[in-house]
């Protein structure tokens, strides 16, 4: 049996549509907060059968740091997807990043040696590798020079627990997924992106990172699992792309015109220290921190040879996939527009 960690979420609705497709036995952890109606909608979207395929999966309450929870998830399990995450760039909240990223990974670690499980793939980020100072492609191999903002710094310190649970006895991998694009999960995550989009913002940022499409990740996430390949970490990045590209593609996905007006440095200089005001007096979450701000002005290149090498994979096209989840964002959200 097969259990997925954050299955309410993008990448670990689409990873249990995939393995629900290939009639894996599985089980998924889900938080009492988490909405399990959206992930059954998704199913049903995404295919004729989706109701069908939705039942075969054995649904168990549990949070990350709930031992007795994740311990009646793990009864008579194989294979551990941990694809469950906070997702937060505001340095304030770095504690519950280090409780759910870092002390969550450990609890799954731990439960991996307790029941032998026999292969974990984590989901990680290329937001926790170093960004490289030179003009050399980002690589599996870079020494680590610290993250680039406190979610970066969280998902590096959950590899640790990982390569320890590897040195421990547990058969791992881990991949490193760049900026993903996929649909159904328009209110978390990368989904934001298209929500932001679809306003026809008239801005874009002058740095850039890397893109990969959510079959993308999936497909390489159950190769691996599926290979005798175990002890290594994978970057997941289809194309190296501009903000000012990636936000044109968005634009013609929507049929908007496309953002002409670049940031300048000392724009994003006034804009995190404006946040910061509003935050301090307002009580709201922070929009843009200092440390984002400076990574919007920098565009790392991402090398993305090792998984095509070791999986002989070939990547999906990224603007058609952008043009698709433009499509169906609009047929979602076109009541609401």
């Amino acid at each position: 049996m097969i259990l997925v960690t954050g299955g309410t979420g993008l990448v670990g609705a689409h990873l249990l549509l995939k393995l629900a497709e290939e009639n894996e036995q599985l089980r998924a952890t889900y938080r009492p907060s988490s909405k399990l109606d959206r992930v059954r909608n998704f199913f049903l979207k995404q295919h004729r059968e989706g109701a069908a395929l939705y039942e075969r999966i054995n649904w168990v309450e549990g949070d990350l740091n709930d031992i007795p929870s994740l311990e009646k998830a793990f009864q008579g399990i194989e294979q551990v997807y941990h694809s469950a995450a906070m997702i937060s760039f505001d340095p304030r909240d770095f504690y519950e990043l280090k409780r759910i990223n870092v002390r969550g990974t450990a609890n799954i670690v731990n439960l991996c040696i307790t029941f032998k499980v026999k292969k974990l793939c984590y989901v990680s980020s290329i937001a926790a590798l170093s960004r490289n100072k030179g003009e050399q492609a980002i690589t599996e191999e870079n020494e680590w020079q610290g993250a680039s903002n406190v979610y970066g710094l969280s998902k590096y310190l959950a590899e640790m627990e990982v390569w320890r649970g590897s040195q421990e006895g547990v058969p791992v991998v881990i991949v490193n997924p760049g900026v993903i694009i996929g649909s159904g999960f328009w209110d978390q995550g990368s989904g934001m992106l298209f929500k932001a989009a679809s306003k026809a913002p008239k801005y874009y940022p002058p740095g850039g990172t890397g893109v990969v499409t959510i079959n993308d990740v999936v497909k390489v996430m159950t190769g691996l699992m599926n290979s005798g390949i175990q002890g290594e970490r994978y970057i997941l990045v289809a194309e190296n792309l501009s903000y000012k590209t990636l936000l044109g593609y968005l634009a013609e996905g929507f049929q908007n015109k496309k953002p002409w007006k670049r940031l300048k440095y000392w724009h994003l200089e006034i804009f995190w220290r404006l946040d910061w005001l509003r935050v301090m007096f307002g009580g709201k979450n922070r929009k843009l921190s200092r440390e984002g701000a400076k990574s919007m002005r920098s565009q790392p290149v991402y090398s993305n040879a090792k998984i095509k090498d070791a999986l002989d994979y070939q990547f999906e096209d990224v603007p058609e996939v952008i043009a698709q989840c433009c499509e169906d964002y609009l047929q979602e959200k076109r009541p609401n527009l």
